[in-house]
C-alpha cells in the first residue's frame, strides 16, 4: 500500500468537514455585513441551492430561474466517470422541472443591499444583469473561490476568481497579467480565454476571464497536437540557451529554495537540487514559457481548438519540456492512488516524453528531475502541507524518488 493512501471514509470526513468551513468563509466574502446569509428577513438578493448538500458542498446554484439553474449544473465541471454523468443529469433534470425541492433541500438565502454584494459589485463592472454559481473546492493552499458568471438566458459567459489572501490575490494577479500577455503572442494551436475584467473589490483581488465553450463535444486528443500547443506557449516569449548553472533559472529557483530552507523538507530538497545542477555539467538546455500547471482538468479538446484553462501560474525562462513533465504525472496521479510510483513512472519516460521538444538526450531525466525539484518548492512556498492538501506532505511521494533519482545519475 502506498504511504500517501488515505482510506476513502476519512478522506471524504475530513473533505466534507473543510468544505462546510469553506462554504461559510466564501458566503462571508462574497456577502460582507450588512448582508446576511442566515436567511434574516430583509431585500432578497440571492437564493442557493447546495449541491449536493450543506454536509458535502460542492457547488452553490442559483435558484432563480429554472434555465439559469440548469447550466450553472451542467457546466459547473466534466463528470470523470459514467457514474458521475448520471448523478450530474440527474440534478440537471431536477433543477429543470422543479424536482429540485425534493433532491436539493439545503438552501442558502442573500439578503441586504444589492450593492454591497459581489453580485452587484460584478453587476456594474461588467455593464449587465448577472447570476452568480459558486464552486467550493477542496482544501489547498491556493483555494479561492470561482465564481460562474451566469445571463438571464442561460448563457455562461464568464468565470471570476477572488484572491483572498497573500498567496491567493498574488495568484490571480498573476493568472490578469498572463492571460494579458497571451492576448498579444500570437498562439495559434490552443484558445485561452480573455480577460473581461480585473481589479479590487473590498480588499479582494478580482479577475473576471471570458469562458471557454468548454460544454461543446469533445474530440479526441492527439499527443502531436498537445505536443504542438505545448510548443506554442513555449516560444510564445521567445527562447534562450545555456548551461543549467549559468541561467537565470537556476538563480531564481535557488532563490526560492533558500525561502523555504527552514522548513522540515526544505533543507533535503535544496541539497537534491544543487546535486543535480553539479551532476547536469555543461549540458546546453533550451528556456522558454510553460503554464505552470497543465494538467487534464485544465483543458478540453474540441473539433478545431484545444481550450486551455488557469494560467496563474504562467512563466518564462523555464526548461523547455516542463509542461509535458507536469501534464504527465498529474494525469498518472489521476489514475492511480499511488503516488509514489506515479513520479517513478514519469521519471522513467522522460526519454521519450521530452524528445519532441528537443531536449539533449542526455538533458531529459536532468529535466525531469529539475520539473520535480520546481513543483516541490512550490508545494512548500504555498504551504500545501498546513493547508490539509491531499499530497501536500512531500516526504510521502515525492522527495524519496526525486533524492535518490538524483544520487544515481
Amino acid at each position: 500500500m502506498s504511504p500517501v493512501r488515505t482510506a476513502p471514509a476519512e478522506l471524504t470526513a475530513k473533505d466534507a468537514e473543510l468544505r462546510t468551513r469553506y462554504l461559510t468563509e466564501v458566503l462571508d466574502l462574497l456577502y460582507p455585513p450588512p448582508c446576511r446569509t442566515d436567511g434574516s428577513p430583509g431585500t432578497p438578493i440571492a437564493e442557493y441551492l447546495v449541491v449536493p448538500d450543506a454536509r458535502r458542498p460542492r457547488l452553490l446554484v442559483p435558484s432563480g430561474s429554472r434555465r439559469v439553474a440548469a447550466a450553472a449544473v451542467r457546466r459547473y465541471a466534466e463528470p470523470q466517470s459514467r457514474a458521475a454523468r448520471l448523478k450530474r443529469e440527474a440534478v440537471v433534470a431536477a433543477v429543470r422541472t422543479g424536482a429540485s425541492n425534493v433532491l436539493l433541500r439545503d438552501r442558502v438565502r442573500v439578503t441586504g443591499p444589492f450593492s454591497e454584494s459581489i453580485d452587484g459589485h460584478l453587476s456594474e463592472a461588467l455593464g449587465r444583469e448577472l447570476s452568480i454559481s459558486v464552486h467550493i473546492g477542496p482544501a489547498r493552499a491556493n483555494r479561492k473561490p470561482v465564481l460562474q458568471l451566469i445571463g438571464p438566458d442561460g448563457d455562461t459567459f464568464g468565470f471570476g476568481k477572488l484572491g483572498t489572501g497573500p498567496l491567493t490575490r498574488q495568484l490571480v494577479r498573476a493568472e490578469t497579467a498572463a492571460l494579458a500577455s497571451l492576448a498579444g503572442s500570437g498562439l495559434t494551436k490552443l484558445t485561452v480565454p480573455r480577460v473581461l475584467h480585473s481589479g479590487q473589490w473590498r480588499e479582494l483581488e478580482v479577475l473576471v476571464q471570458s469562458a471557454l465553450p468548454v460544454w461543446l463535444p469533445r474530440a479526441p486528443l492527439s499527443r502531436r497536437r498537445l505536443v504542438a500547443a505545448m510548443l506554442d506557449i513555449a516560444g510564445c516569449c521567445g527562447y534562450r540557451t545555456g548551461s543549467l548553472a549559468g541561467s537565470t533559472y537556476w538563480h531564481e529557483l535557488r532563490g526560492r529554495l533558500a525561502a523555504v530552507n527552514d522548513r522540515a523538507e526544505g533543507a533535503g530538497l535544496a541539497a537534491a537540487a544543487e546535486l543535480l545542477v553539479r551532476r547536469a555539467g555543461d549540458i546546453v538546455f533550451r528556456y522558454g514559457s510553460w503554464h505552470g500547471d497543465w494538467a487534464p482538468w485544465n483543458m478540453a479538446n474540441i473539433a478545431d481548438t484545444l481550450l486551455v484553462w488557469d494560467w496563474e501560474r504562467f512563466a518564462s525562462g523555464v526548461p523547455l519540456g516542463f509542461d509535458a513533465v507536469h501534464h504527465e504525472l498529474q494525469k498518472r496521479i489521476q489514475e492511480t492512488a499511488d503516488a509514489k510510483e506515479a513520479v517513478e513512472a514519469t521519471v522513467r519516460g522522460a526519454a521519450e516524453l521530452l524528445a519532441p521538444f528537443g531536449v539533449p538526450v542526455d538533458g531529459r531525466e536532468v529535466t525531469a528531475l529539475l520539473y520535480l525539484v520546481d513543483l516541490a518548492t512550490r508545494y512548500l512556498t504555498d504551504r500545501q502541507a498546513e493547508a490539509g492538501a491531499r499530497l501536500g506532505v512531500l516526504g510521502t511521494w515525492l522527495l524519496p524518488v526525486l533524492i535518490r533519482r538524483v544520487e544515481e545519475l
